[in-house]
């Protein structure tokens, strides 16, 4: 396969749909991704937000459409043929899923014992690093039962960053986290994707997080985007969903 165009979107998402059963999710969106930027997905509960992130590591196949990654159509691929290109897109899922019989160490450690093989001091230089970026130095030996849920998510990005990806894609990542630690992860996750040069989508309907870690932000609504721009566009935007969003009113009041 030629190697991508310069100046190429690292993911390029034509038409893609996806229903669950008589349950239209994606209506047959089209995106691009740059590459280095970081775009928050914005949408209520249940808008499909979740969906496309899977969708863009081929976790779920859609019913239509393309997800094509660095000039490779994802939707081809089997399993097996998926393997490498997870190596170089991580994802932070929105509950941490940490390994709760592991330590710190070893959970950081699991992906690259799984999917590289350089040695065990190696390892360890690589796990101190990442837990060293996400402020947790020191942690090795503890246990996730022992760490609070602003911990638990800071070991989850040292783990989703270990094997030094392209991208990190990330599904809600202060769910359930008091506002100043929501701040904390939030100036976390822009620290790290500038430090490594990665290109992160952000998942979320936590605005003050999209305000402060996204370069651009897209707002999904009943199966398409309704918005797709910079925060300065958004904040003169005309769509009336949009606005009420960002506004924090329901959707109800909204006129059509």
């Amino acid at each position: 396969m030629a190697a991508p165009a310069v100046g190429e979107p690292i993911f390029r998402v034509d038409g893609l749909r996806k229903s669950y059963g008589p349950k239209v999710v994606l209506g047959g969106i089209d995106l691009t991704v740059e590459r280095g930027e970081s775009l928050v997905v914005l949408g209520r509960s249940g808008s499909g937000k979740s969906v496309l992130l899977r969708q863009l590591n081929g976790l779920e196949k859609p019913d239509a459409g393309r997800v094509v990654f660095d000039g490779i159509d994802l939707t081809l691929l089997d399993e097996r043929e998926l393997y490498p290109v997870r190596r170089r897109v991580a994802m932070l899922f929105q509950g941490g899923a940490l390994f709760d019989s592991m330590t710190v160490f070893d959970n950081v450690a699991f992906p690259l014992r799984e999917h590289s093989d350089i040695d065990e001091e190696a390892v360890a230089e690589s796990v101190r690093r990442k837990l060293d970026l996400v402020g947790l130095a020191g942690t090795e030996e503890k246990m996730p039962a022992d760490l609070s849920g602003g911990m638990k998510k800071r070991v989850a990005l040292a783990r989703s960053l270990a094997l030094d990806p392209e991208v990190v894609l990330f599904d809600e990542p202060t769910t359930g986290l008091d506002p100043m630690t929501s701040a904390s992860i939030a100036a976390l996750i822009r620290s790290s994707q500038k430090n490594l040069g990665a290109t992160a989508v952000i998942v979320t309907h936590d605005l003050a997080l999209a305000r402060h870690a996204g370069d651009r932000v897209a707002f999904l609504h009943d199966g398409r985007f309704r918005f797709l721009g910079t925060w300065e566009e958004a904040d003169g935007t005309a769509d009336e969903y949009f606005a009420a969003f960002l506004a924090g009113r329901e959707e109800e009041a909204v006129v059509a």
